[in-house]
């Protein structure tokens, strides 16, 4: 009904505001606006709890923003916006008043999709009826709907879609007014440099779903992750950041949910300002934001960082037979990149249907809102920003020089946070990996694979592994960042988990539904000779040495390293490697593995600590390779064979060279005006064996070495042969790394 018609009584309306947009309240009331360049009227829609809705017309609009402030409005109202407008495709044009369409800058959303057609505004199978979620057409009604009838009439495709009739109320989420007041005592952003940090990714209900020690109504959710048990791991582990997969307000895929499976990841955002509701422990409309603060305050208050895994590229409405939940019936054009000379369709650099316009004013200003709401508001200290190249794209290149890029280098607020890029999306030209500007940090796809291929023992690698391990001073220093612009990892959500990357040469996603035809088929996996699971006890003490290899050159590299979750108990996913729709113990953390993988828990924590406790591996500048001691010929870092001599040309072109020695002097002064830093703390010498067969190390300088890290044992700790004299020699297992320290340098020039 109309705020004018029915049993209810009419809202008081004041004028308002053109800003902010979204529902703002204040204490008194509601504030609400709404951009759209495209709309004849804008009407809010309130909802009660009995789904009653009462209509509001919109009158004033300044600068295409449609407003009005609400004094009766407060907290808990559920509201939605019917935008009246033209209708034409071919234009890009799709205002459909019979949708309830959820407000862009919604704080909270209540309800769910349940897949009605009503959800669409026109048949997606081209009969004259819709079809249904599972593709099959709907018979017509048998009564011709009134309002269906006067929108043919006055003015067929320009008037009103086909299915302007069926009203989507009551069969898709609503927006939810929140009350912003949050104690949050006295919370401080921990501001770890990015040298100094560890990051470990996860996924908000995965990481509890099973925890036993977390209560049963809290698992799955904000409260389970700020749970001590949870808190007390990630520390325990020297754990400095968490990067959260997406917890921004997403959609489930009907196409997932009618074979029975379920979004799980959350790539498919459709409220940029609303935590998820469905990992709120609360059930009352709104309560996930309290409860979202409340996890950022605990983490906090642990010196742990929150950084949130973002996806600004696309929305859930998906391409042109996708729903009209918001944007899509707001202001198509102004939200989406559509095809020039067919805007009938969208351009899709995301292989998701769609891309969001990051070159229209609005939507810009939308992504920025969204930013500086998460930092200002939410504490949040960094984003992760999926599929960035998109946002990047101005005609149709990925452009360095882009006003989203400008954006956020001016804005006060978001070029003070960490600001991480997935340097790549599906469209031409892509993959940009070390082509960000110098505000940004990667993920380093390069560093991934050259760890990859290092230890499953590829050929022609060493030259590209010593440049990985030093930070890729070739793709980050032109553009003057240092080493922790490039974030280190070796897997993460999206592939095999560490445990099934030394487990599996091919993907079983099988339970997919896909016919295992999804997910990414070169891995740079090496099963170490049985496909899964197996009794085989040299097989299996491979496996656990690979795992530790990895996770020990992953923590001992220069640069930013990432762990991603479980992986430091050896999770297994049975081989799945893209298991995005599988919201089951397939693709949650198995807490029991925290016992049988004691060891590797402890092996992760010895190597984070080393990271930790030494300078010399988190480096603040890239290595110089000259002398840095007066007089001496002793160098900030060496390259050696394992006979001790310095690497050649032709060394580090031997293609099947698998073994090299790193020595990392930790006690070095820079001559006066020369560039560099000083690192002031141990010496250390890196052995790395990815041959099949055992090595004899020489040890340099003249030093005496102790080791200190062995990747051939459980724990880390070698028990024989710990201490080398000087001049003396180490064997090196095979496929081991030996991290030694200089404790006794009175023999050193």
């Amino acid at each position: 009904m109309t705020a004018t018609e029915g049993k209810a009584a009419a809202p008081a309306v004041w004028p308002g505001s053109a800003y902010p947009l979204g529902a703002t309240y204040d204490g008194a009331g509601t504030n609400f606006a709404l951009f759209s360049e495209v709309a004849d009227a804008v009407e809010l829609c309130l909802v009660d709890r009995d789904g009653v809705e009462t209509r509001v017309p919109l009158d004033e609009v300044d600068g295409y923003v449609w407003h009005a402030y609400l004094p009766t409005v407060g907290p808990g109202q559920r509201y939605g916006f019917r935008v009246h407008g033209p209708w034409d495709p071919e234009r890009g044009l799709r205002c459909d008043p019979s949708k309830l369409l959820l407000d862009p800058y919604g704080k909270a959303y209540d309800g769910a999709f349940d897949g009605d057609r009503s959800l669409f505004s026109y048949p997606l199978d081209g009969s004259d009826g819709a079809a249904t979620p599972d593709g099959e057409a709907d018979p017509p009604a048998d009564e011709p709907d009134e309002k269906q009838e006067s929108a043919d009439q006055d003015g067929g495709d320009q008037g009103a879609p086909p299915l302007a009739g069926h009203d989507s109320l009551g069969h898709t989420m609503t927006t939810v007014v929140i009350n912003p007041y949050f104690d949050w005592q006295s919370d401080r952003a921990p501001r770890t440099p990015y040298h100094e940090t560890v990051i470990y990714e996860m996924h908000v209900k995965g990481m509890t779903a099973a925890h036993p020690d977390v209560p049963e109504e809290l698992r799955g959710t904000y409260a389970g992750l700020a749970h001590p048990a949870v808190v007390d791991h990630l520390t325990g582990l020297g754990v400095t950041a968490v990067e959260l997969m997406p917890v921004h307000q997403f959609m489930h895929d009907q196409t997932l949910l009618d074979r029975g499976l379920r979004n799980y990841w959350g790539y498919n955002t459709f409220g940029f300002f609303a935590p998820h509701t469905e990992y709120a422990s609360a059930p009352k409309p709104g309560g996930a934001v309290s409860e979202f603060k409340a996890m950022v305050r605990a983490f906090h208050e642990a010196g742990i960082e929150v950084i949130l895994d973002v996806v600004y590229n696309h929305t859930a409405e998906g391409n042109h037979l996708g729903p009209t939940i918001a944007f899509r019936g707001i202001d198509n054009v102004a939200y989406y990149r559509l095809v020039d000379g067919d805007r009938a369709h969208y351009m899709d650099y995301t292989g998701t249907g769609n891309s969001l316009n990051a070159r229209h004013p609005h939507t810009l200003q939308l992504i920025m809102d969204s930013l500086r709401y998460w930092v200002t508001e939410m504490h949040v200290d960094g984003f992760r920003f999926d599929l960035a190249s998109t946002l990047a794209r101005e005609l149709h290149d990925v452009d360095r020089l882009s006003a989203f890029f400008d954006l956020v280098q001016q804005d006060p607020v978001v070029s003070q946070v960490k600001l991480i890029a997935e340097p790549w999306d599906v469209g031409e030209g892509g993959y940009q990996v070390g082509n960000f500007p110098g505000l940004w940090t990667e993920w380093n796809g390069k560093y991934r694979d050259t760890v990859r291929d290092y230890w499953r023992g590829e050929p022609s690698t060493l030259g590209e592994f010593a440049s990985r391990l030093t930070g890729s001073s070739d793709l980050y220093e032109a553009t003057g960042r240092r080493p922790g612009a490039s974030i280190n990892f070796v897997v993460a959500h999206d592939g095999f988990t560490l445990r099934d990357l030394v487990s599996y040469n091919e993907k079983h996603n099988d339970a997919n539904g896909e016919n295992n035809m999804d997910g990414e088929s070169h891995n740079r996996s090496w099963n170490c000779g049985v496909e899964g699971p197996t009794d085989d006890p040299d097989v299996n003490s491979l496996r656990d040495r690979q795992t530790r290899n990895i996770l020990a050159t992953l923590l001992l590299s220069q640069g930013t390293p990432m762990l991603a979750h479980g992986d430091e108990m050896g999770r297994t996913q049975q081989g799945n490697n893209n298991v995005y729709c599988q919201d089951s113990p397939l693709s949650w953390m198995d807490w029991s593995l925290r016992d049988t993988q004691a060891d590797l828990v402890e092996f992760t924590r010895r190597a984070v600590a080393l990271r930790t406790d030494n300078p010399v591996f988190r480096r603040r500048r890239f290595f110089e390779g000259g002398p840095i001691r007066s007089g001496a010929q002793m160098r900030d870092i060496a390259w050696l064979t394992p006979a001790g001599d310095e690497m050649t040309t032709e060394d580090w072109d031997s293609g099947f060279g698998k073994s090299l020695a790193v020595f990392l002097n930790g006690d070095g002064i820079p001559e006066p005006g020369q560039r560099g830093e000083r690192i002031s703390g141990d010496s250390f010498l890196l052995c790395f064996n990815a041959h099949d067969d055992t090595l004899e190390f020489a040890m340099p300088y003249g030093y005496e070495w102790t080791s200190v890290l062995d990747t051939g044992a459980a724990v880390g700790a070698r028990e024989n042969d710990a201490v080398v004299p000087p001049g003396g020699s180490l064997d090196v297992a095979a496929r081991t790394l030996v991290v030694l320290r200089a404790t006794d340098t009175t023999g050193a020039p």
